[in-house]
């Protein structure tokens, strides 16, 4: 991992906020919609999932049991709008048995070791895992995603090839380990990357255009 100069994480993290302002993300009415917010967001956008979510609830079904209890098929029509609808209906309901299992989300918190838990059902990875700690559980874990990935190489911060876990590891040595700052940053994180730092930059404007080496080196 390399750093930029004298900048540093909470550098970005107070010119972002000083950008765009409080994010008030993750948007949910409870935990456990978030967590399924955070399984249906996977390979689609944050529109199609709103759609998906608008009709669980629309269908009294954004309920653990009663995802369990009800035909799989109808479950698949319900969350059609987030697309890989047949491969997220199975993961939705691998997730249901398992939050009743342990008590709902007071009771993952309360497991000795949450995340590797997380990790071992069907279609949860790091980031999936981790939001749910992160925006459900109010536990410190740093979210990772590809637009982290992009905005800390362009910035000459990390690696382009950097794992999840070496980027997730130079956030957590960067900065206090506190959850409401980790939320902030991603959601300000995704922000950057919607209005400035695309696969295409606008580097014109851009808040993050002094300590990026990518717009330097574009100049």
């Amino acid at each position: 991992m390399s750093k930029r100069g004298q900048t540093t994480a909470l550098n970005i993290y107070r010119l972002l906020l000083d950008t765009y302002g409080k994010q008030h993300w993750w948007p949910s009415d409870s935990p456990f919609e978030m967590m399924v917010g955070a399984i249906l967001t996977q390979n689609t956008n944050w529109q199609n999932v709103e759609k998906a979510i608008t009709q669980l609830k629309a269908a009294d079904a954004l309920d653990a049991q009663v995802m369990l209890d009800m035909d799989e098929a109808k479950l698949r029509e319900l969350i059609r709008p987030s697309g890989f609808f047949r491969q997220k209906a199975a993961r939705l309901r691998l997730f249901c048995h398992f939050y009743l299992k342990h008590g709902g989300e007071s009771g993952i918190k309360d497991l000795k070791d949450p995340r590797r838990l997380l990790l071992s059902l069907n279609g949860i990875g790091p980031e999936t895992a981790d939001s749910m700690l992160l925006y459900a559980l109010g536990m410190p874990v740093f979210v990772v995603d590809a637009y982290t990935r992009r905005i800390f190489a362009r910035l000459g911060f990390t690696a382009a090839d950097a794992t999840y876990q070496d980027l997730q590891d130079y956030f957590h040595a960067q900065l206090e380990r506190d959850a409401p700052l980790f939320n902030e940053f991603h959601a300000l994180i995704v922000q950057h990357a919607k209005q400035h730092c695309r696969v295409k930059p606008v580097c014109q404007s851009c808040p993050l255009s002094i300590p990026c080496a990518f717009s330097s080196s574009n100049a």
